[in-house]
């Protein structure tokens, strides 16, 4: 029995777990608000990206199919212009990186493509600005965001990306 209490006995004691644990808080508090603002920088740069791919989709659709009429999103997809994924992303349900998309106005002079976060949570938000891109080509933002898919471009608040 002696034996047993002279070996040496190794382990962690509650105050050395305790320090680990409080330093591991610190460090998660530190990461998770970059990691959630990275999140939302990723889904803008996506957001853009799938503007400008729309945006050469119906200048496609324009000079070919459309016969000189810009399309609407299910137009685009039939003519495999732009993909299923962003052809669908008109809800939040099926929404792409967060955003949600719609295309207002197509006719034989002008079309607004648009894209809106899915939530404009200030923490858990997909998105703080809303896009927009016409037949013009330029990519316009709005820093005051809301959830519906803006249809107008040329409305107040939306500056070109960039400026």
């Amino acid at each position: 029995m002696n034996d047993m209490m002279t070996k040496n006995q190794k382990g962690f004691s509650l105050i050395e777990l305790l320090i680990v644990v409080a330093i591991i808080g610190i460090i998660a508090a530190i990461a998770i608000p970059n990691l959630l603002a990275s999140r939302r920088a990723a889904n803008e740069g996506s957001a853009q990206q799938s503007l400008r791919t729309m945006s050469s989709a119906e200048a496609t659709y324009y000079s070919t199919a459309g016969s000189s009429n810009y399309g609407t999103l299910a137009n685009l997809v039939a003519q495999n212009l732009i993909d299923s994924v962003l052809g669908n992303a008109t809800a939040a349900a099926n929404a792409k990186s967060g955003y949600t998309f719609a295309i207002t106005g197509p006719n034989a002079t002008q079309f607004d493509a648009g894209a809106a976060p899915t939530s404009t949570n200030a923490v858990t938000g997909t998105g703080t600005r809303m896009f927009c891109i016409d037949e013009s080509g330029v990519l316009r933002a709005n820093v005051t965001a809301t959830t519906t898919p803006p249809a107008d471009c040329g409305a107040a608040g939306f500056n070109p990306v960039g400026n």
